[in-house]
């Protein structure tokens, strides 16, 4: 780890008085948690991009006649 990173961690242990395990652990389980989160989307993504986005044509027409009163 280098240097400045391991200080950084240091003093935000302090400041948040807890100890540096427990500020690594806290660390590594938002990241896990993010990874997580960015599988989901990529495997989401995925599923939707196989077949083309098919749009009522009635509903398109209403969200259309929507944003013009909006303008």
């Amino acid at each position: 780890m280098p240097d400045d990173l391991f200080r950084l961690a240091e003093a935000t242990a302090r400041r948040l008085r807890v100890s540096r395990s427990e500020l690594y652990a806290k660390a590594i389980a938002e990241y896990l948690k993010r990874q997580e989160a960015n599988a989901i989307t990529e495997r989401l993504n995925d599923v939707y991009s196989r077949r083309p986005a098919e749009v009522d044509s009635a509903l398109q027409r209403a969200q259309l006649e929507s944003l013009e009163k909006v303008r």
